[in-house]
C-alpha cells in the first residue's frame, strides 16, 4: 500500500508557507479553512511580522468583518494583529516601521477602527481586550490621526468610557490606559469623556480599589486619567467644580492622613504605591491653582469650603506620611492660598499638629498621640527655622513656598506679620523660630551646622519687604544696643551688613552670605533712607567692595552679588548720603574699576546657578543619603529681580554723580528723577534743535520780510512821491486853467472896452479936429505912446479872437481836468491869496499909473503898459484855474476902464487930446497883441500840463496796483499791515472824491 510513496514530499520555506496560508485565508469559503489559515499565520506573526503583514494584514482585517460573529476566528485574528505590533525582539524581521505600516493600513480607513470599536459592544472577554490592546498599539504608532478617528467614529468615545464599568478587571485597567494615552492633548476628547460621566466612573473605581490608602496601581492610573481630564481645561475644571467632585477630593485626602494615625503596619510595596497614590492626588490638586488660569480663584474657594486646604495641611502635618508627600502637600497649600485674600488671611487661623518631635501636650491638645496642635504659621517656622536635618530640606523649603505664598500682595498680612517678629525680637520670645532675632543674633556655631537657617530667614524677610516701602520702614526702625546703658545703638541695617563682611571675613557657608546679600540688595533697591543708613557706616562699603575683588572663596555668585549691591548703593545715594555720591563712585571706581565692575555682574549673570535657575530643581537630590547639601543658593523672587534690573544697575557705574535717582515713596517723592531729567534733556535738545530751525527760518523770513518791507516802503515812498508831483501839477494845472478862464473872460471885457473907446476916441477925434493945431505940440510928445498903445491894443484884439475860438476847447479841458484833480483844492486858496495879492499890486499900480496920467501922459501911457505887462503875467497864469483867469481878466477890464478915465481926463486936461488918444489905442492894441501871444503860449503849456498830467495819472494808478500787490504779499508772508495805511489812503481817496465834487 505505502510501496508507491518513494520520496518525502519538498520541505516549504517560510515565506512560501506564509504566501500559500495567506492565499487560504483570502480564497477559502469554509470558515474552518479560514481560521486554521489563521492560527498557521498566528504562528509565524511573532518571528516574520514583515512576511506576515505584507502578504495577509489585509486579508486579516478583512476577516474581522466577513467572520466577525465567530469568537474564535475574532480571537485569534486579534491575537495575530497584536503578535505583528509586538514581535520577539530577536526576529530578524523586527523593525519599528512594522508598527508604523500597520497603524497606516487601520487609520487610513475610517472603517477599521470603527470595526476595532463594534468590538468594544460585544460581552466576549477576549473581543474586548484584545481591542482596546489593538487600540492602544495602533495610538502609540500615529497618535493624532488614530484620536481623529476614534472622534469621528460613530460613538466612540462613549464606547471607550462604557467599558470602565466592565466588572473584569482586566479590561477595566486596560480601558484605563487606552483613555490616559487618548486624552493629554486633545481638549475636545476631555471633553467628551467627561460628559460620559468620566468623573463619576474614575471616582467609582478609586472607591472601589480601597482609596488612596489600600489601592493599587489602577488607583494611580485612575488619577493620572483624572488629571488628564483637568490639565488646562476650564471647562471640564468647571464641570468638576460644579458636581461635587472637590469633596471627593478632600475625603480622600482625610482618609489618607487618618488612615495612617491608625498606626497599622503595611508591606513597604503598599506603602510605596499609597505614596504614589497620594503624590498623584496633590499633583491632580495642584492642576486647578495653576497661577493665571481662568477659573483659579474660584477653585481656590472651593478647596477652602469643601475642606481639601484643611485636609491638605493635616496631611503635611502629619508625622507618619514621607517627607516628600508632606512636601507636596505643603506646596500643593501654598498654591491654593496664593494670591486670594481671603484665604490668606483665614489660612492664619488654621491649627496642625506641631512638627517638632520633642514637643509633649501642654493640656491643651485634642489628638490622643501627645502631640500638640499649634497654628500653622507657627508650624512652618518651626519646621524652617527649627528642623535642621539634610533629609528634611525639601520639607523645609516647602514651608518656606506656604510662607511666601502667605506673604505674596498682602500688605496688611506682611505688616502683621512683621509687627509679631519686632515684638517677639524685642521681647526675646521664640528666638529660635523668629526671623529677625535669627538674622541680627546669629550664632556662630549654629551657621556653620545649619547655613539654610539664616538663608531661609534672609529669603523669608525678603518676601516681606520686597517692594513694600511700609514694612521696609518697619524692619528698618529697629535698633540693637540699650542706649540707656550706653551701648552703642545699632540699626537693622548696619547690623545684618555688619554679618555678612563678618561671614565673607570667616568664610563662612556661602548660603549664610549670598542670603545676607539678596536680602540688602532688595531692601536697599528704590530705597534712599536704607542707602543712607547702609552708607552711615563708612566700613560697609569698603569691606563691600573687598568682598567683590578679593573675596578669598573667590565665589562667582558672592563676588557678582557684592558688585551688584555696591552699584545699588551708589546708583541710589545722593550727594546729601553721609557718604557723598560722587565719593561712593570714586571708591568704586578706583578699588574696582569700571571693567572688572562689568565682568562681576556678567560672571553672575552668565552662572548656571542664575542663568538656568528656571529649569534646575531646587530640591535635595537622592533624599539626602550622602549628606550633601543641595545646590540651592537663590530665590525664584531674588532671581527675577535681578534678571529685571541687571541692566539698570549694569549702566548704574557709567552715571555721573550730580544725576540722582527720584523714588516715590508712600506717595512721597525723594531724590531726582534721572528719567525724568533723561526726558526733560532729550525735550530741550529737540526744543532746542526746533528752536534753532526756528531762528534759521526766522532769519530767513526776516529777511524776505526786511527786503519786502523795503521795497514795499521803496515803491510806497515812490508812489507817495509820484502821488504828490502828481497832485501838485494836477493842482498847479487847475490853477493855471482856473486863471486862464478868468483872463479869457478879462481880454474880451479889455476888447470890448478898447472897442467902446476907440469908438469913443474917434468921435473925439472929431470933435477935437478942431483944436488939432492947438494940441499938435503935445501930440507929438504922446505919438510915441500912442502908437504903443494902438499895437498893444491890435494884439490884444488879435488875443481875444483867439482866446473866444480857443474857449470852449478850454472850458471842456478844464471839466475834464477838474474831474481828475479833485484833491488839488486846497492848494486853490494858496493860489487865489497870491493872485490876490498880484491884483492888488496891480491896483496900486494902475492907480499910480492913472494918477501919473493925470499928471502927465507920458506916465499913463507907463502905466498902461505895466498893467498890459501884468495882464501877460496874468495870461501866463491862465492854466492853473479857470475862476483865477475870469476874476484876473475882471480886473484888467477895471484897469483899462480907469485907463479909459484917466485917458479921458488926459485928453481934457491936454491940449493935444486927439493924439494922446490915439497913442492909447495904439497902446490898446499892443497889449491885446501882447495878451493873445501870452495866451497861446498858455496853451503851449497847458497841453504840456495836460500830457503830463495824463502820464501821471497812468503812473498812480501802475503805484496803486504795486501797493495793493506788496499788501497781498505782506499779509501771505504773516505781515500785518497796519489800519493807519489803509485809512490814509481811504482818506486820500476821500479827499480826492470831495475835491471832486
Amino acid at each position: 500500500m505505502f510501496s508507491t510513496i518513494t520520496t518525502a514530499p519538498a520541505k516549504q520555506s517560510v515565506s512560501e508557507t506564509i504566501a500559500v496560508l495567506s492565499g487560504r485565508l483570502s480564497t477559502a469559503t469554509l470558515l474552518e479553512d479560514r481560521r486554521a489559515a489563521i492560527l498557521g499565520l498566528r504562528s509565524f506573526a511573532k518571528q516574520y511580522p514583515a512576511s506576515v503583514a505584507s502578504g495577509a494584514l489585509r486579508s486579516l482585517i478583512g476577516s474581522l468583518s466577513r467572520d466577525g460573529e465567530d469568537v474564535d476566528t475574532v480571537k485569534g485574528v486579534l491575537e495575530t494583529l497584536l503578535m505583528l505590533f509586538n514581535p520577539n525582539q530577536d526576529s530578524p524581521e523586527a523593525s519599528e516601521e512594522i508598527a508604523l505600516w500597520l497603524a497606516d493600513e487601520f487609520t487610513q480607513r475610517q472603517e477599521n477602527i470603527t470595526l476595532l470599536l463594534d468590538f468594544l459592544d460585544t460581552a466576549d472577554y477576549h473581543a474586548r481586550l484584545y481591542s482596546l490592546k489593538l487600540l492602544a498599539a495602533i495610538l502609540s504608532a500615529r497618535t493624532e490621526r488614530t484620536e481623529e478617528c476614534i472622534l469621528v467614529a460613530p460613538m466612540g468615545i462613549p464606547r471607550l468610557v462604557a467599558t470602565l464599568d466592565d466588572r473584569r478587571e482586566v479590561i477595566r485597567d486596560e480601558a484605563i490606559n487606552l483613555l490616559t494615552d487618548l486624552t493629554p492633548a486633545s481638549i475636545d476628547i476631555q471633553k467628551l469623556v467627561a460628559f460620559e460621566k468620566g468623573f463619576e466612573r474614575v471616582f467609582g473605581i478609586i472607591n472601589e480599589e480601597g482609596g488612596l490608602v489600600d489601592g493599587a496601581r489602577v488607583v494611580e492610573d485612575c488619577l493620572i486619567l483624572l488629571a488628564n481630564l483637568l490639565r488646562l481645561n476650564s471647562s471640564n475644571q468647571s464641570m468638576f467644580r460644579e458636581m461635587g467632585f472637590i469633596a471627593q477630593l478632600g475625603r480622600l485626602l482625610r482618609a489618607a492622613y487618618m488612615g495612617n494615625e491608625s498606626g497599622e503596619k503595611i508591606a513597604q510595596w503598599a506603602e510605596a504605591q499609597r505614596n504614589r497614590n497620594i503624590y498623584a492626588l496633590l499633583a491632580v490638586i495642584r492642576l486647578f491653582l495653576v497661577a493665571g488660569v481662568v477659573g483659579t480663584h474660584q477653585n481656590q474657594v472651593a478647596f477652602l469650603g469643601d475642606r481639601v486646604l484643611e485636609n491638605t495641611l493635616q496631611l503635611a502635618f502629619a508625622h507618619g506620611i514621607e517627607l516628600p508627600i508632606r512636601s507636596e502637600a505643603l506646596v500643593a497649600c501654598a498654591d491654593m492660598i496664593r494670591g486670594n485674600p481671603r484665604l490668606q488671611e483665614r489660612f492664619a487661623g488654621l491649627e496642625v499638629p506641631s512638627p517638632l518631635d520633642d514637643l509633649v501636650s501642654n493640656g491643651h491638645d485634642p489628638h490622643t498621640n501627645g502631640v500638640p496642635n499649634v497654628f500653622v504659621i507657627d508650624g512652618l517656622l518651626d519646621i524652617i527655622l527649627a528642623v535642621n536635618t539634610v533629609q528634611a530640606f525639601d520639607m523645609r523649603m516647602a514651608a518656606c513656598t506656604c510662607l511666601k505664598a502667605y506673604f505674596y500682595k498682602h500688605a496688611e498680612v506682611r505688616r502683621h506679620f512683621l509687627t509679631r517678629a519686632i515684638h517677639g525680637h524685642k521681647i526675646k520670645a521664640d528666638e529660635l523660630t523668629n526671623v529677625f532675632t535669627t538674622l541680627l543674633q546669629p550664632l556662630p556655631e549654629a551657621a556653620a551646622a545649619d547655613p539654610y537657617r539664616y538663608w531661609f530667614a534672609a529669603v523669608l524677610m525678603l518676601h516681606l519687604i520686597h517692594e513694600n516701602p511700609e514694612t521696609k520702614a518697619l524692619a528698618m526702625a529697629v535698633t540693637e544696643g540699650d542706649e540707656a546703658s550706653g551701648e552703642e545703638v545699632v540699626t537693622s541695617i548696619q547690623t545684618i551688613a555688619a554679618h555678612l563682611l563678618s561671614s565673607v571675613a570667616k568664610s563662612e557657608d556661602t548660603r549664610v552670605v549670598i542670603g545676607y546679600l539678596m536680602l540688602l540688595l532688595c531692601w536697599l533697591f528704590e530705597d534712599l533712607d536704607g542707602v543712607n543708613d547702609f552708607l552711615g557706616e563708612f566700613t560697609n562699603l569698603q569691606g563691600l567692595i573687598q568682598a567683590a575683588v578679593e573675596n578669598p572663596n573667590g565665589d562667582v555668585i558672592v563676588q557678582g552679588l557684592s558688585a551688584m549691591l555696591a552699584g545699588v548703593v551708589y546708583e541710589f545715594s545722593t550727594k546729601d548720603s553721609p557718604v557723598p555720591r560722587a565719593t561712593v563712585r570714586e571708591m568704586i571706581i578706583s578699588r574696582m574699576g569700571r571693567d572688572r565692575y562689568v565682568d562681576k555682574l556678567s560672571k553672575l549673570r552668565a552662572h548656571p546657578f542664575m542663568r538656568d535657575f528656571e529649569v534646575l530643581s531646587q530640591k535635595l537630590v537622592d533624599g539626602g543619603l550622602d549628606q550633601k547639601l543641595p545646590d540651592v543658593f537663590l530665590d525664584d523672587t531674588f532671581v527675577e529681580f535681578f534678571k529685571d534690573n541687571f541692566s539698570r544697575v549694569l549702566r548704574a557705574i557709567d552715571r555721573e554723580p550730580g544725576l540722582e535717582i527720584s523714588v516715590v515713596t508712600n506717595g512721597v517723592q525723594k531724590g531726582i528723577s534721572r528719567e525724568l531729567v533723561d526726558s526733560l534733556r532729550a525735550q530741550v535738545a529737540e526744543k532746542d534743535r526746533a528752536l534753532q530751525d526756528a531762528e534759521v527760518a526766522k532769519s530767513s523770513l526776516a529777511s524776505q520780510l526786511g527786503q519786502e518791507q523795503a521795497d514795499h516802503r521803496r515803491t510806497k515812498e515812490n508812489g507817495l512821491a509820484e502821488l504828490t508831483r502828481a497832485n501838485a501839477a494836477a493842482e498847479l494845472l487847475r490853477a493855471q486853467l482856473t486863471t486862464k478862464d478868468r483872463l479869457l473872460k478879462n481880454a474880451e471885457a479889455l476888447a470890448a472896452t478898447a472897442n467902446e473907446q476907440l469908438s469913443r476916441e474917434k468921435a473925439s477925434h472929431q470933435q477935437t479936429n478942431a483944436v488939432y493945431q492947438q494940441t499938435k505940440a503935445s501930440y507929438d510928445r504922446t505919438k510915441a505912446s500912442h502908437e504903443q498903445t494902438r499895437a498893444s491894443y491890435e494884439q490884444v484884439k488879435t488875443a481875444h479872437d483867439q482866446l473866444k475860438a480857443e474857449n470852449q476847447g478850454i472850458k471842456a479841458e478844464v471839466t475834464r481836468l477838474h474831474s481828475v484833480n479833485g484833491g488839488l483844492r486846497r492848494n486853490h486858496e494858496e493860489e487865489m491869496n497870491a493872485l490876490q495879492k498880484q491884483m492888488d499890486a496891480l491896483r496900486r499900480s494902475t492907480e499910480s499909473d492913472a494918477e501919473r496920467v493925470r499928471r502927465r501922459s507920458e506916465a499913463e501911457k507907463a502905466d498902461f503898459r505895466a498893467s498890459i505887462s501884468r495882464l501877460e503875467v496874468d495870461l501866463m497864469k491862465a492854466n492853473k484855474a479857470k475862476s483865477v483867469a475870469e476874476e484876473a481878466l475882471t480886473k484888467a477890464n477895471k484897469t483899462l476902464v480907469a485907463a479909459e478915465e484917466a485917458l479921458e481926463k488926459a485928453n481934457k486936461a491936454s491940449a493935444e487930446g486927439l493924439s494922446g488918444a490915439e497913442k492909447k489905442s495904439s497902446e490898446a492894441e499892443k497889449g491885446l497883441a501882447e495878451a493873445r501871444a501870452q495866451l497861446e503860449a498858455k496853451e503851449e503849456e497847458r497841453r504840456a500840463t495836460q500830457n503830463e498830467l495824463d502820464d501821471l495819472l497812468i503812473v498812480f494808478s501802475d503805484l496803486e496796483e504795486k501797493v495793493t500787490r506788496y499788501k497781498d504779499r505782506l499779509k501771505t508772508l504773516g505781515e500785518t499791515v497796519s489800519d493807519g495805511e489803509d485809512e490814509d489812503e481811504d482818506g486820500d481817496d476821500a479827499e480826492e472824491d470831495d475835491d471832486d465834487e
